[in-house]
């Protein structure tokens, strides 16, 4: 099942990627560190091919002789992902920055969820999330596929002869990329290549997460992967049903209140005031959600221990808590000021045909 990198994952994953890279260059017995550290970074094999797009936006295609003699960043995104968002200030400066020394940025988009699989969503998020670099559209996993990879995101580094020289899933480990980048850029012939790294504050949705205060971990609503709704195992699937929240709530437990159908990859709200309730502990919580009707819009009124968030209000709400949904992606509700700590989200729609798919935190 491929995989976000959030929350206490990261430290797993990576030492999943120092495997990724001694299984690629047989040396099981060198040390990890030694790896990262090296003068210069090891050949991980060619670099796949881009070809088998769907669609490309941004550019025209982009075949893998059209690329030799460039240095190439690839990099996996799917436009609802939190964690991707938090490194796109760092592609989007390092597209700005190193494009005229001959680095080419390609987003290649592999959806998580069915909407995003539609190219015009696609092109929207783009447009409005300033992604403005190639992307490979890769609607059917076919590039995907071709890397092995599992993560979103996920960063490769090819230098100028087509050979992955870095990798890195996940967040993190801008520094070392940019690094990298200059040096396989300088190799390729470049000149007058800046050896400092850019200056990244990234806003809103793109913040880096508060590490320190997160604890509550990315949770699915969609029965497939549900994991953490309360009551366990009372989430009837494929069929309409009334639920009731529970009087009592423990953290990182969500609950249904209203009459919603649990499908695969989201629950859907069949009547009007229907409410999900989550109890939390992080800065931020993001919620990737749309209309279950296309072209509908949706009110929604967030409320934080009860009351309106004032100013620990989301970038997709005002300071009562209103908002809108009018289109399938990923909206910021909460973000807070310190102290952070426990506290009661909910949601309420006071329109039908909403469907939630997954909650986010930072």
């Amino acid at each position: 099942m491929p995989e976000h990198i959030c929350d206490d994952r990261r430290r797993l994953l990576r030492a999943a990627a120092s495997t990724f890279a001694a299984t690629r260059l047989g040396l099981f017995g060198s040390s990890a560190a030694q790896l990262s550290c090296a003068a210069f970074p090891p050949d991980e094999g060619k670099l796949p091919s881009l070809d088998n797009a769907t669609a490309w936006l941004n550019s025209p295609a982009l075949a893998s002789p059209g690329l030799r003699g460039r240095v190439v960043v690839v990099q996996f995104w799917t436009y609802t992902c939190i964690n991707w968002l938090r490194t796109l200030p760092y592609t989007r400066a390092w597209a700005e920055r190193y494009e005229r020394h001959g680095l080419v940025i390609v987003g290649v988009h592999s959806p998580e969820f069915a909407f995003e699989r539609n190219v015009e969503n696609v092109r929207r998020a783009a447009g409005e999330l300033n992604v403005a670099y190639p992307i490979a559209v890769d609607s059917d996993h076919a590039i995907w596929r071709a890397f092995s990879n599992q993560y979103w995101p996920a960063l490769y580094i090819a230098d100028a002869q087509g050979r992955v020289r870095h990798h890195q899933f996940g967040e993190g480990g801008y520094e070392r990329s940019e690094a990298i980048i200059q040096q396989l850029l300088a190799e390729s012939g470049a000149t007058s290549v800046a050896r400092t790294p850019v200056s990244v504050t990234g806003r809103g949705v793109e913040a880096a997460a508060d590490w320190a205060n997160l604890k509550s971990p990315e949770s699915y609503l969609g029965y497939d992967r549900a994991s953490s709704f309360a009551p366990s195992g009372e989430l009837t699937i494929d069929e309409r049903r009334r639920y009731i929240v529970p009087v009592q709530s423990t953290l990182n437990r969500w609950s249904l209140s209203g009459e919603w159908t649990a499908r695969r990859d989201a629950v859907v709200l069949n009547a009007p005031s229907g409410r999900i309730v989550y109890r939390f502990h992080a800065r931020d919580v993001h919620l990737v959600m749309g209309p279950a009707i296309p072209g509908r819009t949706v009110r929604f009124r967030v409320r934080i221990d009860g009351h309106p968030p004032g100013e620990a209000r989301g970038s997709d709400v005002d300071a009562n808590g209103d908002g809108l949904v009018g289109a399938p992606r990923m909206y910021q509700l909460i973000r807070q000021t310190t102290p952070i700590a426990e506290r009661r989200f909910e949601i309420e729609f006071l329109d039908r045909s909403v469907e939630a798919f997954a909650f986010t935190f930072g």
